[in-house]
């Protein structure tokens, strides 16, 4: 059946395509599995709350009918400025209009919440663009640029607000513009399309504009909301949309929502915070965390900007999902929330899930995936610009950047075939990676560290879970032993400027390029040597070794503008030529431009599998796909063949000039 709803219908009707609804809830009300509900161009300002599950075979889809045209937005207009002096400008909001949730007297605030600076859950825009809140009404009237914005000149752009007898008072400094001649909006409602109950699931959400929604700071352990989302579910489809303008987050794959574990830090104060995650992944099987209950969602063809916190987020109900050809941009760029939970995509326990063929470009990070990154795969993506720009300061509690993150995890992860040329590229505080044909213009981070603690003197081990293959049960916990990598068939490229003089990259390696970091970690034969079957084999004598390093391989990697190299590059050419590298926008298409291929012409190396990569050594897991069939690594950024006798990098067939993108994906 198909249910119709036009805001601009004369009346609400029945859902008939004769007298449609008014609201897109009227239809979530209804709407059964087979079900469509089409949506009628217009702007909707209402919370959709589906309340019945597709199923398999049968999903309910929201369909926007025209790509583009319906927007559902969690804002209200404000009318009725008043002009006080120079830019200031003021309003006043009765409170009945945000019923039991005001978004100016709730903060953004919880776990891994870093900043020095607590914000309102609310937010003002002038045609579109965002305000900045300020602590007070002097600062909001003065507009300064402030220092840590990514793009200093929207900065100036301030509100405040204050609360007085039942109302909200808001102050803004709309430079010059007159309030009542533009479009001014505020935050309303604290989400624009999701349930609220557990186990809605197999939803389509297509086609459409979803925007500013006053969405809460959406930490791991905690119930994590989000402009869109399935909250607890499985098999919902996103795609075809435009997410924007959420105070945090913009599409949330969610957690459970358990009151004894929700902020435990923030409220009790009395676990670790690191013993509170495990507690919460512990908990989840209680609350139905199993691959046939949660996760296999897709989020396809959207483009994601200008959220606060992540573009997209998801702790332990992202498992076994798909994000694909997303345009995702802007992430966390005002700097004014900061903390651990910031980033384009940022998943906890991403169990199976893939990443591929996105364009991810100025987040604070570009794909952050923390814990149990295990059957991970982020592959044919491009990034750059993932990184605070020259002149811009570091804000307070706010994260360093970097386009790849994979944090305490103990693989296996496969990251292949992207191009990333951010300063730093990929950060692995992690064990059980696969780095492969990737073109790599920034450094690796935090090889070897930013894993444990040292505490009251002594070492405080961070142990994260590992699972059963393919699945979300626990298999045991262990800290990070560091190693356990595979680096191969990758072109590392000096792309950015090394301030150390002496270019040491394990004092810096956030700006040195290549693969000489992994030096510290000894090669399998070594690491194997202590382990060699034997007559009698002593539990005590071996656990020096059982807290020891892992080890890498590096293999067949070309390196460019004086990328350093590590000791155990095997096949590897070492490139004495400077080369420049550069992406270019011709109209819709994206450009590489490059002359770093020639002196690849007659360097080749060979094909990389599942069966030459081995096992992750923890969760004793292979490099496969999620159905556990093997890959053989021999297509490339394209899905183009690559032959036996492969060329290092992304490309099969690499030229001067690529087209990577015809056009923009998710737009």
């Amino acid at each position: 059946m198909i249910w119709y709803v036009d805001t601009k219908a004369f009346r609400n009707g029945d859902g008939t395509q004769a007298r449609p609804f008014r609201c897109i809830n009227d239809a979530a009300k209804v709407a059964m599995p087979g079900d469509e509900v089409l949506v009628a161009p217009g702007v909707y300002r209402e919370h959709v709350i589906p309340r019945h599950s597709g199923t398999e075979t049968q999903r309910i889809t929201y369909r926007s009918q025209v790509p583009g045209a319906a927007m559902i937005t969690g804002a209200e207009a404000v009318t009725g400025w008043t002009h006080l002096r120079g830019n200031l400008w003021t309003a006043r909001v009765d409170n009945g209009v945000f019923g039991a949730y005001n978004p100016y007297t709730t903060y953004v605030c919880g776990d891994w919440y870093f900043a020095p600076t607590i914000r309102h859950t609310g937010s003002v825009y002038l045609n579109e663009r965002t305000l900045f809140e300020t602590e007070t009404l002097e600062e909001c009237e003065r507009g300064d640029i402030a220092s840590t914005a990514w793009v200093p000149e929207d900065s100036r752009y301030k509100w405040y607000s204050v609360q007085e007898e039942g109302s909200t008072v808001l102050y803004a400094n709309f430079q010059g513009a007159d309030p009542n001649k533009e479009q001014v909006e505020i935050n309303v409602r604290r989400n624009v399309f999701m349930p609220e109950e557990n186990g809605i699931n197999y939803i389509t959400v297509s086609g459409f504009r979803l925007c500013r929604a006053a969405t809460t700071w959406a930490p791991p352990a905690s119930y994590q909301d989000g402009l869109i989302g399935p909250h607890w579910a499985k098999g919902w489809i996103i795609e075809d949309c435009e997410v924007f303008d959420s105070k945090c987050c913009g599409i949330s794959l969610g957690k459970y929502r358990d009151p004894e574990n929700d902020m435990y830090f923030y409220h009790k104060h009395v676990k670790s915070p690191t013993q509170m995650e495990r507690d919460a992944v512990c908990r989840g099987q209680y609350h139905g965390w199993l691959k046939e209950n949660i996760g296999h969602h897709i989020i396809r063809r959207c483009h994601i900007h200008h959220c606060q916190q992540t573009g997209i987020v998801g702790r332990m109900g992202g498992v076994f999902s798909t994000i694909e050809d997303c345009h995702i941009h802007d992430i966390c760029n005002t700097q004014q929330l900061g903390g651990a939970e910031t980033a384009g995509i940022k998943l906890h326990a991403a169990i199976d899930v893939t990443i591929r063929r996105n364009h991810i470009h100025h987040c604070i990070i570009g794909v952050w995936c923390d814990w149990q990154a295990q059957g991970t795969r982020i592959s044919q993506n491009l990034m750059h610009d993932n990184t605070r720009p020259d002149g811009v300061e570091h804000a307070p509690g706010s994260m360093f950047s970097t386009d790849v993150f994979i944090e305490v995890s103990h693989g296996p992860t496969i990251i292949d075939n992207n191009i990333l040329l951010s300063r730093q590229s990929i950060t692995i505080p992690s064990e059980g990676l696969a780095v492969l044909h990737n073109l790599v213009g920034g450094g690796f981070g935090l090889i070897n560290s930013g894993v444990d603690s040292v505490v009251n003197g002594q070492r405080e081990p961070r142990y994260t879970p590992y699972h059963i293959r393919h699945r979300t049960e626990v298999a045991g916990f262990m800290t990070i032993l560091h190693g356990d990598d595979r680096i191969c068939r990758n072109i590392f490229l000096q792309l950015h400027p090394v301030t150390d003089p002496a270019r040491t990259p394990q004092s810096n390696d956030y700006e040195v390029v290549g693969t000489a970091p992994f030096d510290i970690f000894p090669d399998y034969d070594t690491w194997f040597a202590p382990f060699k079957p034997s007559d009698e084999p002593n539990m005590g004598q071996l656990g020096q070794y059982h807290f020891g390093h892992l080890p890498v391989w590096v293999d067949g990697n070309a390196y460019f503008n004086g990328a350093s190299v590590s000791k155990h590059e095997k096949n590897g050419l070492i490139a004495e030529q400077p080369v420049q590298l550069t992406l270019a926008y011709e109209g819709e298409r994206i450009l590489l431009k490059t002359d770093l291929f020639a002196q690849l012409a007659q360097f080749r190396t060979g094909l990389v599998s599942t069966e030459t990569l081995g096992e992750a050594f923890e969760p004793e897991q292979r490099f496969e796909n999620p159905d556990g069939t093997p890959i053989v690594f021999d297509q490339d950024f394209y899905n183009a063949h690559r032959s036996v006798s492969a060329v290092p990098g992304p490309f099969a067939a690499p030229q001067a000039s690529l087209v990577l993108f015809e056009k923009e994906p998710g737009c």
